[in-house]
């Protein structure tokens, strides 16, 4: 079969502008391959911070500077105990995202 003899797709659904601005600010916050990492340990397993460092091997600031970007992107979620805070994904989909693009660039 010849691509001309196909049919074409239908076209796309057309999106509200809103959550296309609001899906690329989401890429963005992702857009970082410590922030790709963070979101990988998170996805086996909620961590706070010293966990964080320790697995990644980067230092204190950098993981919260990263943690701040996530959180006000609503990628993440941390939640205080004692004197530790704990961070943990807001949602599933967040991780099917990285593991997905992880995936494809090592297909190559």
């Amino acid at each position: 079969m010849h691509s001309h003899d196909r049919t074409p797709p239908p076209p796309a659904p057309r999106r509200d502008t809103k959550s296309l601005v609001a899906a690329g600010d989401l890429l963005r916050a992702l857009a970082a391959p410590v922030r790709i990492a963070i979101v990988l340990q998170l996805r086996e397993s909620e961590r706070c911070v010293h966990e964080l460092v320790d697995a990644l091997g980067v230092t204190q600031p950098l993981i919260s500077q990263h943690l701040r970007v996530l959180k006000s992107a609503g990628v993440v979620h941390g939640e205080r105990h004692g004197r530790e805070v704990v961070y943990r994904l807001a949602d599933e989909h967040l991780a099917h995202i990285v593991i997905d693009a992880v995936a494809h660039v090592e297909e190559a």
